[in-house]
């Protein structure tokens, strides 16, 4: 029997709470400190003199991140790429989850399809076969080269796969009695109790849509960036030539630093929105599953 009040086991709580509390301060300090410094004025970023409490406290960053043109269109881009990215992510990932999902004696060319995924996980043939590709068919410089190749995200297709086989397979064997096809199978018995997976795999597909920045720099060479590329280029140079005259008057009262880290802070607004409602799933997706006939 263990003894929870022993002497020992106080000391694992205690170095095992310090432990989640530097863990915990390296990842909240940093973004404290991006706060700090967008609310701060130019002498004290440019003193660095701002830790983790603004400055010369204004809202001036904010109103001209909120103004600039650039920003406001990335954003929009972005928000559009993961509403649609994220849609056919779903659609290819539950499609293809669910005849791997099935034995062999079910789905005869299981084992070939399954190869056909793994491959080209394991392999790539490269960034220049792939630019190739996607030149020859016609994708660079529009909006679907941000969504088309990245439509069939292979792990998610294995988390989903792995979820319906686990499922009991009395649910199967008695829709088909019933007269149920796969169709109506998919959409009105597996997906309804598969919530908390496809709210993982919803995420990760956000996440991965919402941070790419490497897309935009090679396939577009047009200004209609998604925000991690257009931010990407803003941290290499603050573009001036667009700005009108009372937005170099307002720049002209903050730092450079200032005016990147309040768009940097708001990229990351809707992730850290979106987050809090999908965090339970996680939970309900490892415990998923554990208990077996």
């Amino acid at each position: 029997m263990i003894k929870h009040n022993s002497i020992g086991s106080k000391i694992f709580n205690v170095f095992n709470l310090i432990i989640m509390l530097i863990l915990t301060l390296t990842c909240v300090l940093p973004v404290l400190h991006l706060l700090a410094i967008s609310f701060s004025d130019s002498p004290s970023t440019a003193a660095n003199l701002v830790k983790f409490w603004p400055k010369g406290f204004n809202f001036e960053s904010y109103l001209l991140s909120l103004q600039s043109e650039g920003f406001i269109k990335a954003f929009g881009i972005s928000i559009l790429r993961v509403l649609a990215g994220t849609s056919i992510n779903l659609f290819m990932i539950l499609t293809a989850a669910y005849p791997l999902s099935m034995s062999h004696r079910i789905f005869k060319g299981r084992n070939f399809i399954m190869l056909f995924f793994l491959f080209p996980m394991l392999f790539s043939g490269g960034l220049v076969p792939f630019y190739m590709t996607i030149s020859r068919l016609g994708l660079n410089n529009s909006f679907w080269v941000m969504v088309i190749p990245s439509a069939v995200p292979i792990f998610s297709v294995i988390i989903m796969m792995n979820f319906f086989r686990g499922l009991p397979k009395e649910i199967y064997e008695a829709a088909l009695v019933d007269g149920g096809g796969h169709f109506t199978i998919l959409t009105r018995i597996f997906i309804p109790i598969s919530t908390a997976s496809i709210a993982t795999v919803a995420l990760f597909s956000i996440v991965m849509h919402w941070n790419d920045w490497f897309t935009g720099i090679i396939f577009l060479n047009k200004p209609d960036f998604p925000l991690q590329t257009y931010l990407r280029q803003l941290l290499i140079r603050v573009d001036i030539q667009n700005m009108t005259i009372a937005d170099l008057a307002r720049l002209q009262m903050l730092s450079d630093r200032s005016f990147r880290a309040a768009q940097l802070f708001l990229a990351i607004i809707p992730i850290i929105c979106i987050y809090p409602f999908l965090q339970r799933y996680f939970v309900t997706g490892l415990t998923l599953g554990s208990v077996k006939e």
